[in-house]
């Protein structure tokens, strides 16, 4: 027999957990239910989710329930592969008494007090163990087995709003990225803070700021991102650009939110996350023999690295401690601190004029990965692309370089690779790679079944990887932040910039959540030599909109009237800030 359900969800009972925002645990029914010929119930729940079981049986007795995130020949999968979680646990129920069914504590995302690496975030006692799965198996149970009769508690963020964002384009399997995307985050949000997946249940700088930019552009919350950026200025970890990516974070939450307030009191402790104390008379960062051997990670894991050569002065490093300058300037202005931000401007010029006469081939036009080495990774151009500290006369040929190249790096570079293409010209290509048909894509995450974004590309590539890493869900702000073309572009989104990288697509449409409202966004590309787009703002928010180029363009219309555009690179640039709604169109001649 077999149940197929659409199945609603029930909110339960919320939680302020100890280190973080609000969680609550949702009732969620399951979709399928099946029996095997051996009398086993099978469950599938849909989608992965961090949680556990609540059952109400109609007779007393013990059951086994085991939990998988993997399924095998239409069972969970109880020998998976690496890390991917399988548990179980004997369960005594009560007639007609809702139990809880929890798998036992794991010490390894349990472990308060390790040598290793900071305590683990850990979930309301009264909850009970919460693990990552889709489905799961009882077996003993007397009597058909019901939808009302067993419930997954899945913890999610308490204020999430499944309808705060949307994204639809021409390509489906683009749309069923943003969706595998959009998922993970939500389902990342179970401990509060923004953590490693389930391996030891801790944040990490570079993840939480990858996780931090995609939780924007899918939620309104902004709490999480600042509860993550206190609890890792306690429990800072070990990289050396994990540090800058704090930086990162206090700019991001200034860009998104303008709350000057909640940036002071962490302003001077900022500045210890500059690499300062590395850097020398030339302006440019240096690194000891451990940092060459250990800290400089410049991608994780090792082996998506292309090759990179680590040496006394590395580009990479030197290009996070260049942008973390930039990012301190404009911080410190926002908190009143001008005669440092022109100290931290200054400290940037110096070091940009020095980082590209000494890291930057102008034969090749491409970087080198340190002062002491020929060899030009993927890493040693990508970095500075994105942060914009390449020539401007080189950019193009870089980010064809990085094209070509492809997908030579991470889940986590890929983030800043994507943004260097977009950013200069070449979003053709990265919704390419994005939709590339191999095992170094979003696609091959879809076309697995996960439902949850992975640590690593596949499982050959990171030996011990987790199917439920949100730092693997960059889609789900690169493509509301380029394919709709939604960034702010003054503090608190008081200006947003409305840019829309059209790619090989016909059409996209979507809503982001900011602050002071969503923003919505629909373009149309039916033909090469016609474009449209529609934009509508929230109150208090105006819009620079920039729009591509069409051949022979023989004006631009804006609520049905000519408009000035300035042609700025490969984009129309209209010369006057819009309000509400706006539809503009791109003729040709």
């Amino acid at each position: 027999m077999g149940w197929k359900i659409t199945g609603g969800a029930l909110l339960s009972l919320v939680c302020m957990c100890a280190h973080g925002a609000p969680t609550q645990r949702v009732d969620e029914r399951p979709v399928e239910i099946s029996r095997t010929p051996a009398g086993i119930y099978v469950v599938d729940f849909g989608r992965v989710a961090f949680g556990n079981l609540r059952l109400t049986a109609p007779a007393s007795g013990t059951v086994t329930v085991h939990f998988g995130e993997a399924s095998k020949d239409d069972r969970i999968d109880r020998k998976p592969p690496q890390t991917v979680r399988y548990n179980t646990a004997s369960v005594e129920l009560k007639a007609n008494t809702a139990v809880v069914a929890a798998p036992p504590v794991d010490k390894r995302n349990t472990d308060i007090a390790s040598p290793k690496h900071p305590p683990a975030i850990l979930t309301p006692d009264e909850w009970g163990v919460v693990m990552p799965f889709r489905w799961v198996e009882i077996e003993g149970w007397t009597g058909a087995l019901t939808p009302d009769q067993i419930v997954r508690q899945s913890v999610f963020a308490a204020t999430w709003d499944d309808a705060a964002a949307s994204f639809e384009s021409s390509d489906a399997m683009l749309d069923r990225i943003w969706e595998l995307c959009r998922y993970s985050i939500k389902a990342t949000t179970f401990a509060g803070v923004y953590v490693d997946g389930d391996r030891e249940r801790i944040p990490y700088e570079a993840d939480a700021y990858l996780n931090q930019l995609s939780h924007y552009y899918t939620d309104f919350d902004k709490q999480m991102a600042r509860d993550t950026f206190d609890r890792l200025m306690e429990y800072p970890t070990w990289p050396t650009e994990w540090a800058p990516h704090m930086v990162f974070m206090a700019h991001a939450d200034w860009m998104h939110t303008g709350d000057a307030d909640w940036l002071k009191p962490r302003y001077e402790a900022l500045k210890t996350k500059t690499l300062m104390e590395r850097r020398g008379a030339d302006g440019l960062v240096a690194s000891d023999a451990k940092d060459i051997k250990r800290d400089d990670i410049i991608d994780w894991p090792v082996g998506e690295r292309d090759g990179y050569v680590r040496t006394g002065v590395n580009t990479v490093v030197n290009a996070f401690h260049i942008r973390s300058l930039e990012m301190m300037a404009e911080l410190a202005r926002a908190v009143g601190r001008n005669k440092e931000a022109g100290e931290f401007d200054s400290l940037a010029h110096a070091s940009r004029e020095r980082f590209q006469k000494t890291l930057f081939d102008a034969e090749t036009g491409l970087f080198r990965d340190g002062a002491e080495t020929d060899h030009t990774a993927l890493h040693a151009n990508l970095f500075p692309l994105a942060f914009g500290l390449v020539p401007q006369e080189a950019r193009a040929a870089m980010a064809g370089w990085l094209a070509q190249r492809g997908m030579r790096c991470s889940v986590y570079a890929a983030q800043y690779l994507m943004e260097a293409l977009f950013e200069n010209g070449a979003d053709e290509q990265a919704l390419e790679l994005i939709l590339a048909e191999n095992d170094r894509s979003w696609r091959h995450m879809v076309e697995s079944g996960t439902t949850i974004t992975w640590e690593a590309w596949d499982h050959k590539y990171k030996s011990n990887q987790d199917w439920n890493h949100a730092w693997g869900a960059a889609p789900a702000n690169l493509l509301p932040r380029y394919v709709l073309g939604v960034e702010p572009l003054a503090p608190g989104w008081k200006t947003a910039r409305i840019r829309p990288c059209v790619g090989g697509l016909e059409f996209a449409k979507g809503q982001v959540p900011t602050p002071r409202g969503a923003v919505r966004v629909a373009w149309k590309k039916p033909a090469p030599d016609r474009f449209s787009l529609s934009i509508v703002l929230p109150q208090g928010m105006d819009a620079r909109v920039e729009l591509p180029f069409v051949w022979e363009t023989g004006g631009i219309l804006c609520n049905g009237r000519p408009v000035k555009a300035t042609p700025v690179g490969d984009r129309w640039v209209v010369d006057q800030a819009v309000e509400g709604t706006a539809v503009f169109e791109v003729r040709k001649n």
